[in-house]
């Protein structure tokens, strides 16, 4: 039996031509939909039963960083629904020559139904889209990374059932996808501790995003020093690499100053008992985390990364139909 896509709801139907450059643009409801819609295509993709609801739709990528499974989650989810994906390097456009941002979003806009960009600067992102008549997605900046965000919060509502109460540890560097992950805890009633060392916290203002958001929405978002404390009573461990790229030249600084804020086994054992391990790849094994950690039975990586599948696919129906 073929299960039909449930039909958006009125209030979702706003949907339609709306950028998705960071998390806090999107009120609760809206993502609890695309989380909805994300299982429906995750059954439907394992069941072999994929809806070309993107027929005759492209979407062009344009990558100024280099990928892995942002492209090709992109790339292969905008197939699955029956359109096609540009792969737009910025050393072959001509935006990389030194035309304005503002052209190449008027010009893409009459070739394209979509642009997913991931790139350095979230102003480029946001430029991009304040000049592009069509969808504008962020695929990664240094300030946001809001597609992997989305994955992790379908991978926790399917590791715990639920999202509202749930609590999480970022342990590591204050980064984009420590500065996303407080925006989708704060925004969906979680409860976040952020666990870095002095100078590598998360900026203030980003904090204080996430605070206002939690406010609302009944979860909290705390910055805790200590690794310890931080993971008491947690439901997933997060944690991401502790240089990122651009930041190559300071990886010896920055691995003595994580170096106590590794997530190991005897870390990972002061959690709950059924505590799930996230990390948004590529990982270090020995660096952020032992290999016994990723590679173990509380591991939910793989299917975090098998994810931004899904929830992508869900915001391309959502944004560009």
């Amino acid at each position: 039996m073929t299960m039909q896509l449930k039909e958006a709801p009125n209030s979702m139907k706003s949907l339609k031509g709306r950028d998705f450059l960071t998390l806090g643009d999107y009120k609760q409801e809206e993502i609890n939909y695309l989380l909805e819609l994300a299982e429906q295509l995750k059954v439907k993709r394992k069941a072999g039963q994929e809806e070309a609801t993107l027929k005759g739709k492209t979407l062009g990528m344009i990558f100024e960083k280099a990928s892995t499974r942002t492209r090709v989650s992109f790339e292969a989810g905008i197939y699955q629904l029956g359109g096609n994906g540009i792969f737009l390097s910025t050393k072959d456009l001509q935006i990389g020559r030194g035309e304005p941002i503002a052209d190449t979003a008027k010009v893409l806009s009459g070739y394209l139904d979509g642009i997913m960009i991931r790139t350095f600067s979230q102003e480029t992102v946001q430029e991009l889209a304040a000049n592009a008549s069509i969808p504008v997605i962020n695929g990664l900046t240094d300030l946001y990374h809001p597609c992997q965000v989305l994955a992790d919060l379908l991978t926790i509502k399917e590791q715990k059932g639920v999202l509202e109460g749930v609590n999480i540890t970022y342990i590591g560097d204050g980064n984009n996808m420590t500065n996303s992950l407080m925006i989708g805890a704060g925004l969906m009633g979680m409860n976040l501790t952020v666990c870095a060392p002095d100078g590598y916290l998360p900026m203030k203002e980003e904090i204080d995003k996430a605070k206002q958001l939690a406010a609302i929405s009944g979860g909290k978002i705390v910055v805790e020093a200590n690794p310890n404390e931080a993971v008491q009573d947690t439901d997933i461990v997060y944690t991401d690499v502790w240089a990122s790229m651009g930041q190559e030249k300071e990886q010896q600084q920055r691995i003595e100053a994580f170096h106590h804020y590794q997530v190991t086994t005897e870390l990972l054992s002061l959690a709950k008992p059924d505590v799930s391990f996230m990390h948004c790849l590529p990982a270090h094994r020995g660096e952020e985390v032992d290999a016994a950690v990723i590679d173990g039975k509380q591991s939910v990586v793989f299917q975090q990364a098998e994810n931004r599948l899904h929830a992508q696919k869900a915001l391309m129906s959502s944004i560009m139909k």
